[in-house]
């Protein structure tokens, strides 16, 4: 064990979590997110927890961030040159030459990052053998470092064809940029990826220039402001794909952070799934501006491997999280047609919901929630008193113009978020063959307990999860976020004997760059190496994964036939059919973990509670359809099952139980919710 601090940045609070070895101690906080300047509240949650003795026995400090995601999504970044092929100045710009939305006649694609006079071409040329077509002109790479340095240019994307193969020419340009005067960023389309498809490598490489300088200023910050706080442990920050990179890392590849936040639910989701003999779930984690969702099967969130934000792909190691803008601070409206919508706008942490009195006057999905009843007194985190009238004024300021009551928009806007994000988890379920009834709901976030019973009722869904400190278990789920490096290369093989060994070197190479990128302070106890192949029938154009089980010795040792067997099971379980023809095997894949020290699955919580000098509460009951007496529970004080309807409190969150529900814990204070009707 160790102790440790995990902060999660949301888009309206920012979770802080701290685990102390010491004593088994837990404590949680909850403080508004600056957007401006993310750093802020995080160091603020920090000192206001933690004294300037006490950090020093603080071994991880484990972070969640959205800067990255948040650059990319305001576009800004840094100003981007990039280096390519002669021929494929305009890849960014061709893309696949589909449209993302098939039957939207009007659909633009994004802008590009890099506009079209700062793409230089260069005349150079690789085989996809990796043989030399066309040698490297060291003087057109001359001029193109002088006309960067006279626009501006902060960060430089070199992208040559067949890059993958051979990046003896991108090495040789970084060097030459360097030796030219070139002080800024450099991202090598090699270095980011070694697998083929020219246009994603090369958007994901621009992505990389594009948030590295901000990425890097963040993280430069962060540390120095919690080292004059006495900090001396590892800084650690989530991956996209899971598990977390040192601060070091994430600075020489930031695009494997872009979705860091929404990654830390879904790991703390895996980590209890295994706690519980590898049940399959789904998670539903309602933040302030967003509704996340990840499935777990057999103890792990499903990885794909390559994402897409704001419509470019990144090629990289994904966390499969769909997100919607569906939360707590989402603002409802009236369309074009006059019918009620709620989000994916949101009041976000400034000003927030109308009933949190900071000046909101929009009507968002709290301020529908509280004027139901379903918030019990209104006291949350931070010492919020949540304010009826106001959230009366903002429901009225839209349900008028359409005769609705203040009470009757409220249910509208509940009913329309909880159908929304019903939508999201049968895109990750349904879609995939799945059937979400099958499935435990884990509900967490600020409001994710609070919109668990409608969720689930939409979904046919029996059984829901609420983790304990279910408000903060993003930052939960950050403790346990194991080190991990992922890579692989792409080598188009026939499946054989001689493959197999040639697969062996190329894992033996990858498995050498992964250990020399870890760059952690800490005593490893163990490492663990796996291997997954990108395979596919011959003439296909896209693979199916397979990961190879218990290939401990980071090479492979499973025969021919194993993997021929392993791959046509897996293909009839995704498609339902198999082919009679060659099997190739596309793209090596290699994963280095290293486990942090385990920590308790169940500790002392230290937390201030909601106060109530009620025992009940009216609030709106969505089963029944009325209004109903709800008992008003502080949640460390269950003991024995109960039936609702019931509005439970703890700190960081509250769980809504409407009638027809019981309650539950179990032995790791797990709130297990029942539907007795289904």
């Amino acid at each position: 064990m160790a102790s440790r601090i995990g902060v999660d940045i949301g888009g309206t609070f920012t979770d802080f979590i701290l685990y102390n070895e010491k004593d088994n101690s837990i404590t949680i906080d909850k403080i508004p997110t600056t957007p401006e300047e993310p750093q802020k509240a995080v160091i603020e949650v920090v000192k206001r927890n933690l004294s300037s003795e006490t950090i020093k026995d603080i071994e991880f400090f484990l972070h969640g961030t959205t800067v990255g995601l948040n650059a990319l999504l305001e576009r800004k970044g840094s100003k981007v040159g990039m280096l390519c092929t002669k021929g494929f100045r305009d890849v960014i710009e061709i893309r696949r030459g589909d449209r993302d939305e098939m039957y939207n006649l009007f659909w633009q694609p994004s802008e590009p990052l890099v506009p079209r006079y700062l793409r230089l071409e260069l005349n150079e040329r690789m085989f996809a053998n990796g043989n030399i077509h066309t040698t490297l002109n060291e003087e057109e790479v001359k001029k193109a470092c002088k006309f960067f340095i006279e626009e501006g240019v902060s960060s430089i994307a070199v992208c040559l064809i067949n890059a993958y193969a051979n990046n003896e020419h991108e090495k040789k340009i970084e060097k030459l940029l360097r030796d030219f005067g070139f002080k800024g960023y450099i991202s090598l389309s090699s270095v980011v990826s070694g697998e083929y498809r020219e246009y994603e490598r090369t958007t994901t490489t621009v992505i990389d220039s594009f948030v590295k300088a901000r990425m890097s200023n963040y993280l430069n910050n962060l540390r120095d402001e919690l080292k004059k706080l006495g900090f001396e442990g590892n800084f650690l920050v989530t991956r996209s794909g899971s598990g977390s990179m040192t601060f070091d890392e994430a600075e020489e590849r930031p695009f494997e952070t872009i979705m860091s936040g929404p990654v830390a639910g879904a790991e703390g989701a895996g980590e209890l799934s295994r706690q519980k003999n590898n049940i399959n779930m789904v998670t539903a984690d309602v933040g302030g501006t967003s509704f996340d969702t990840c499935l777990i099967l057999d103890g792990r969130p499903q990885i794909q491997f390559e994402g897409k934000i704001v419509g470019l792909p990144v090629q990289s190691p994904w966390v499969d999280v769909r997100s919607i803008g569906a939360g707590g601070g989402s603002i409802a409206y009236l369309d074009d047609g006059n019918l009620l919508r709620s989000g994916p706008r949101s009041s976000g942490a400034q000003p927030g919901p109308a009933c949190y009195s900071r000046g909101g006057t929009e009507p968002t999905t709290t301020d529908a929630a509280f004027y139901l009843g379903m918030l019990g007194e209104g006291n949350l985190a931070s010492g919020l008193k949540l304010n009826r009238d106001l959230a009366e004024n903002a429901l009225n300021s839209v349900g008028s113009k359409i005769n609705l009551s203040a009470f009757d928009t409220a249910k509208g806007i509940l009913k329309i978020s909880s159908a929304n994000m019903a939508d999201a988890i049968r895109e990750i379920t349904i879609e995939q063959g799945i059937d979400p009834r099958e499935l435990k709901l884990l509900a967490f976030g600020g409001a994710g307990p609070l919109m668990s019973n409608l969720i689930a009722k939409e979904l046919d869904i029996k059984e829901i999860i609420i983790p304990p400190f279910s408000g903060n278990f993003s930052a939960w789920g950050l403790l346990g976020a194991d080190l991990l490096q992922m890579t692989a290369q792409t080598k188009i093989l026939r499946l054989n004997e001689k493959s197999i060994n040639e697969c062996n070197q190329i894992l033996e190479r990858l498995f050498k760059d992964l250990q020399e990128r870890q760059k952690i302070n800490f005593e490893i106890l163990e490492t663990i190496k796996e291997i997954s192949l990108d395979m596919r029938w011959m003439g296909q154009e896209h693979t199916i994964t397979l990961k190879l089980n218990n290939e401990k010795l980071g090479k492979i040792t499973s025969s021919e036939d194993d993997i021929k067997k392993m791959f046509v099971s897996e293909y009839e379980k995704t498609f339902g059919s198999k082919l009679d023809t060659i099997i190739e095997i596309v793209s090596i894949r290699a994963s280095l973990r290293v486990p942090l020290p385990r920590k308790t699955s169940r500790g002392l919580i230290n937390e201030e509670l909601s106060g109530s000098d009620q025992e009940s509460i009216k609030c709106y009951s969505f089963d029944s359809d009325s209004i109903e007496e709800f008992k008003i529970i502080q949640r460390n004080k269950i003991e024995e099952e109960f039936s609702g309807p019931a509005i439970i409190l703890e700190s960081t969150a509250v769980t809504y139980v409407d009638k027809n529900y019981t309650v539950k814990k179990d032995n790791s204070d797990h709130l297990i919710i029942t539907d007795t009707k289904i």
